[in-house]
């Protein structure tokens, strides 16, 4: 079974290509492969699956096995892999998602992508103003979706935070019933902010396209930022522009191709 690993901005998943054929049981598969000590070591599996109603469909699945409606990151990537490993020569593609079908802008250069614009539709901000308690703390956080549910926080010094600690609690605070991604964002200027994000199902990560969206989200209904902002992750920058949608910029990266035994993994 051939897989490819990619990543955007370190966040990591492995990658089947099925088009012909799709692979079973892929709960489980993501929960032994993304081990980083006795698999191959990712923040999940994503499946590229042919679509009836666009040129493609992604299945993505976290580290703990859960099914994720939409990733940002992986969207980028899926548009890289597609066009650079020859299933499409569109440099405009449509994608479905458990959220939605997306829209994808290709920037290329010498038959190679160098970054993925993706349209993540139009934003629902559920709470400006809610506030949970944790352990003691009180924290005021913007409840927002972006095809899947956030916890937007401000904070200081988030280099600083435990997030093993106070992002797992919040993820499954009574609150959100069906779990949350938690965001910690430290305002740097109108347009720039850092962010922290531990994800649903996976745990702190290097980047998270939708939460960086989100973040910005929160940002300018509260009043923080303009529509454009710069948003510096853990493994790199993402550039959001938030007008009636929100369109999302950044990389995208092969890591290396492999084959495993699936009945190893079986």
């Amino acid at each position: 079974m051939k897989f490819t690993k990619m990543q955007g901005l370190g966040n990591d998943y492995i990658y089947f290509n099925c088009m012909e054929k799709e692979i079973g049981h892929p709960e489980e598969l993501s929960i032994q492969l993304s081990q980083y000590h006795f698999g191959i070591g990712a923040d999940g599996i994503v499946l590229i699956l042919p679509s009836e109603i666009a040129d493609f469909r992604m299945r993505m699945f976290n580290a703990d096995g859960s099914e994720g409606k939409m990733c940002g990151n992986a969207s980028r990537c899926i548009g890289k892999y597609v066009y650079e490993r020859g299933l499409t020569d569109k440099t405009e593609l449509t994608l479905e998602t458990l959220s939605g079908v997306k829209q994808l802008q290709l920037q290329v250069q010498d038959k190679k992508v160098t970054s993925v614009s993706v349209n993540m539709g139009e934003p629902k901000v559920r709470d400006v103003n809610a506030t949970l308690i944790i352990d003691g703390v009180e924290y005021q956080y913007t409840d927002v979706s972006v095809g899947n549910p956030h916890c937007v926080i401000f904070s200081h010094n988030i280099d600083e935070m435990d997030l093993e600690t106070s992002g797992r609690k919040i993820e499954v605070n009574e609150k959100f019933p069906e779990r949350t991604n938690v965001e910690f964002v430290e305002l740097i200027n109108r347009n720039f902010i850092k962010m922290r994000v531990w994800e649903r199902g996976s745990g702190e990560t290097m980047a998270c396209g939708t939460g960086a969206c989100a973040s910005v989200v929160a940002a300018v209904e509260n009043g923080f930022c303009d529509q454009d902002v710069t948003v510096l992750l853990k493994g790199g920058p993402l550039h959001i522009s938030y007008g009636k949608d929100l369109i999302m910029t950044g990389p995208a990266a092969f890591v290396f191709d492999g084959e495993i035994n699936e009945e190893d993994f079986s």
